[in-house]
């Protein structure tokens, strides 16, 4: 049986892990959550012993949901006496998106209806509802006009432990907490022998969190007492009384094998005395030890390998300093020098700001606040004997400043928009003519490449001039984004013969032949930043993209001049009936066949008829075709010789490609014709023959290239 289990953005891996550890047969990250596949006792172990989970929902039933009329039907014809009795009491969560049903509260609303008329009808009595402990809490998600009702099994936020009696302004759930503690490698740590150190504890979450995780105390333990988190008549109560017995005796021995290595310190007396209230009702008052401290005055630590971890303020309630951040960074160098830090910051300048070097750096969110979490290890790594660490040079640090302005201006841009790779970077600064794309890899979160590409200097620019400042741009982005040589592709771009261009690849640093995969929306797409002139996938039509991802589901969608296919598979992703690539290159029709395979739909991966590759000239097979197609997207190159081909020029040859393109449409379908020659001029006249066409530029152009606005055209094509 598939379940759901949600949990913040960016934990998402981890819970992932955890659910294959405690037992389900399949876990797949998804965004904000995990399908899992496993028995309805695996659910409920979950629900007991997940430390990253926020709720755990198994799901009742799925349907077609156009509208309120349809979302009741759905659910009053399920067999509700099967659920719940007319004595139990009753709370619904909704989440609804797309144009169907629009607020969640009136969509819970109709589920709740539906649920007690049913009720009503068959026993004469009306359920009651109880927003804050209902027996049963039910969730409802209508998304892309489907609904589905699941059972809360958790009863509620399963980062709600039971133990918080006492808090500070912005205290951090503990199933974030217990991220930050498990990106820093705590379990391992701890069993080596490590203590634990927060020099900013508040409310003492994360040493909480930490000496519960050490114990082996069961999350859910406190959370329900001997109260089933869910009076579900579905509920396998001897399952979980014999889990919940399990967890109390595993509670008890590690609980008296837990060693005293847990010191949390804060400035304020306030939040060490709510520390102490808290750690109390979890029963940990005497495991770990709280002071009232100063960063400026940390001591030295006794033990000599541990793992420091904070969470400072960075949000606008709590006034984010850098100047805290670097006292941090130097306390902590002085007092623990050879631990381990996992550190949850605002964003990657803060971060920075620490002074301390990343070993690895995750994204995540607190609630609506896109965080870093940094890990560093050591926190102070020893110097090489034959060198020191070389300050950035006055051009590189003129360029990282740019860089850190550059993500700060990106960021709530790239967290509502959820864009994972992106341009940080665009010859804002003359003197530095490159561009930057950063491509984090979606199978090892802790990976980040850079792709670097070097605009062609002016003739009269001299060549060591140009080198230097092609290091210092290196220097830099290596800095900002914390990445090794290795990881850094770089390449030349300059004008060729004729005005054509060509990419050199840079002297390279990392394995030739590596491709990895990254997300774009609900895609998972395949790039090669090394072998190739270009990635596998064009950033700057991201929006395009994602046009098609939204317009494709039910349609026949085709892909001219396919290249990788990024846009066939947001189309199969996004429910097309049946999609055909036409590409030339036998190269690029295999790296389109290996992205549909990442993704899948029902648990299996897209393939199939439904899904057709041919390898042709696109022109040629296109006036021969006499399918008929909802849904075209046609991205030619500027210009081919290719031997297996009649020579192709945009310019020359976008009539007649149109033409051939709108005769394929079936009645309301569209065409989406884009190209990226700078000096292309559509023939409006000839096109307005056979089309009606939008000029669509402006609104495909993203924000991260939004200095360079000429770096594609696009058009919308319908027949008259």
């Amino acid at each position: 049986m598939k379940f759901f289990a949600s949990c913040n953005k960016g934990l998402e891996y981890l819970l992932a892990d955890e659910m294959l550890a405690l037992g389900c047969a399949r876990a797949t990250a998804t965004m904000a959550g995990v399908n899992a596949e496993g028995t309805l006792e695996d659910a409920q172990r979950a629900v007991l012993w997940s430390r990253l989970a926020s709720r755990v929902l198994w799901p009742l039933a799925e349907f077609p949901c156009d509208d309120e009329h349809a979302l009741y039907r759905g659910v009053a014809v399920l067999p509700w006496r099967e659920h719940m009795d007319e004595t139990m009491t009753l709370a619904v969560d909704a989440h609804v998106s797309g144009d169907a049903i629009t607020h969640a509260r009136y969509a819970a609303q109709r589920v709740k209806d539906a649920v007690v008329d049913t009720l009503r009808e068959a026993t004469g009595v009306r359920p009651s509802v109880d927003i804050d402990a209902p027996d049963l809490r039910l969730n409802l998600v209508v998304r892309k006009g489907r609904a589905i009702v699941s059972v809360d099994l958790g009863g509620g936020p399963m980062h709600r432990r039971g133990w918080r009696r006492a808090q500070g302004e912005a205290p951090l759930k503990e199933n974030l907490a217990a991220a930050v503690l498990l990106r820093g490698g705590w379990k391992q740590v701890y069993a080596d022998g490590g203590a634990l150190l927060d020099p900013m504890c508040g409310s003492g979450t994360l040493m909480i969190e930490g000496a519960l995780m050490a114990a082996d105390v069961a999350p859910g333990l406190m959370r329900h007492g001997d109260v089933l988190p869910s009076r579900w008549l579905g509920f396998d109560e001897k399952s979980w009384a014999r889990m919940y017995a399990q967890a109390h005796e595993r509670k008890r021995a590690g609980r008296d094998a837990l060693r005293d290595v847990f010191h949390g310190s804060d400035s304020d007396p306030h939040m060490v005395r709510a520390a102490r209230e808290n750690a109390t009702a979890a029963g940990l008052r005497d495991a770990i030890a709280f002071d009232v401290c100063g960063m400026a005055v940390l001591p030295a630590q006794q033990a000599r390998r541990g793992l420091v971890v904070c969470n400072p303020p960075y949000d606008a309630r709590l006034a984010a300093d850098p100047a805290l951040y670097r006292t941090l960074g130097d306390a902590l160098k002085r007092a623990v020098p050879n631990w381990r830090a996992s550190l949850l910051c605002g964003d990657v300048a803060l971060a920075h700001a620490t002074g301390l070097r990343v070993a690895k750096k995750y994204q995540l969110f607190n609630g609506a606040l896109e965080c870093s979490l940094v890990v560093c290890d050591p926190v102070r790594p020893a110097m090489r004997d034959d060198a020191q660490p070389r300050a950035l040079s006055d051009g590189a640090q003129m360029l990282a400043n740019r860089l850190r302005k550059n993500l700060r201006n990106l960021k709530s841009w790239r967290a509502r928009e959820g864009v994972e790779c992106f341009r940080a970077y665009d010859a804002d600064l003359p003197e530095y003519a490159a561009a930057i794309d950063v491509y984090p890899e979606t199978d090892d979160p802790d990976t980040t490449w850079l792709h670097v590409q070097e605009y062609a200097a002016p003739a009269q620019i001299p060549e060591a001039d140009v080198r230097r400042r092609f290091g210092e741009v290196l220097a830099a982005a290596r800095e900002v984004f914390g990445v090794p040589r290795e990881r850094v592709a770089t390449k030349t771009r300059a004008r060729g013969k004729g005005g054509s261009k060509y990419a050199q690849a840079g002297a390279g640093f990392g394995p030739r032949g590596e491709s990895f995969v990254v997300r774009e929306g609900e895609a998972r797409l395949r790039v090669n930043l090394f072998d190739y002139l270009d990635t596998g996938l064009f950033l700057d039509h991201r929006p395009l993209r994602q046009r098609i991802f939204r317009e494709a589901r039910g349609r026949r969608f085709l892909n001219l001049f396919c290249y990788t296919g990024a846009a066939t598979v947001q189309a199969a992703v996004g429910g097309a009936a049946a999609t055909t690539s036409v590409d030339l290159s036998a190269t690029y029709l295999q790296w389109l066949s290996d992205n549909l395979r990442e993704n899948t739909l029902d648990g299996r991966a897209i393939g199939g008829e439904a899904h057709r590759l041919v390898q042709a000239d696109a022109v040629a097979w296109l006036e021969a075709d006499v399918g008929r197609y909802d849904l075209i997207f046609c991205d030619p190159p500027t210009f081919s010789n290719s031997a297996r081909a009649d020579d192709f020029d945009v310019q020359r040859e976008h009539v007649r490609l149109l033409r051939a393109a709108v005769a394929r449409l079936a009645q309301g379908g569209v065409v989406y014709f884009s190209n990226n020659f700078r000096r292309f001029r559509l023939d409006v006249d000839a096109v307005a023959e056979f089309a009606d066409c939008e000029d669509i530029s402006a609104q495909t152009i993203p924000q991260d290239f939004a200095r360079n606005p000429r770096i594609h055209q696009a058009w919308r094509l319908q027949k008259p």
